[in-house]
């Protein structure tokens, strides 16, 4: 069971150590890869979450598959979260880490919903106007993008906790309030 709260104080706890011993960038790609890897495998998260598995045996089938690919304190943080039988939340703590660590650099992450795939131009030039109404110029901002088709058309920005939803899904949503409510309609007594 996902626990957000465990999984930011163990975030917290590697963030520390990392910038500690001078290998943020290391661990950070180490987190990337990590949340790649659970997105991508659900057989992997159901693998770390089973309680049948034994830590040991979780132990080698993580050295099988992330040998080599991350850095010593990943490793030794993961061995960690195995002797403490915390491995189950290794998806959310990678998460967590993530998140702190974009906050720590003073990233913005700036999500993009649009009906079909748009190209790099308008990406740029929302990254622009996105960073002029910032204010603050020294912060990077980071574009994820998504498609779903059900908005229709128009778009969703979404910006720390402000949302601008020009989806024509959601002027649909609004007119069909208006009709519900009988906007349109005259009372007569």
């Amino acid at each position: 069971m996902p626990n957000p709260r465990l999984a930011a104080r163990y975030a917290k706890s590697i963030l520390g150590l990392a910038i500690e011993k001078s290998q943020l960038e290391e661990v950070y790609k180490d987190m990337v890869l990590l949340q790649e890897t659970c997105k991508s495998s659900r057989d992997f998260v159901n693998l770390l979450r089973s309680p049948i598995i034994k830590a040991d045996k979780k132990g080698k089938i993580l050295d099988a598959i992330l040998g080599g690919k991350i850095s010593a304190l990943t490793n030794a943080f993961i061995k960690l979260l195995l002797v403490k039988e915390r491995e189950g939340n290794l998806p959310e703590i990678a998460t967590a880490f993530i998140d702190q660590y974009k906050v720590q650099k003073d990233i913005q992450v700036v999500k993009l919903t649009t009906a079909v795939p748009i190209d790099d131009s308008v990406k740029q030039a929302i990254l622009q106007k996105v960073s002029q109404g910032n204010g603050h110029t020294s912060q990077q901002i980071e574009l994820d993008t998504d498609v779903r088709e059900e908005i229709i058309g128009g778009f969703i920005l979404e910006i720390g906790d402000r949302m601008i939803d020009t989806s024509v899904a959601h002027e649909l949503h609004e007119i069909k309030k208006q009709f519900e409510n009988n906007d349109f309609i005259y009372k007569i007594r």
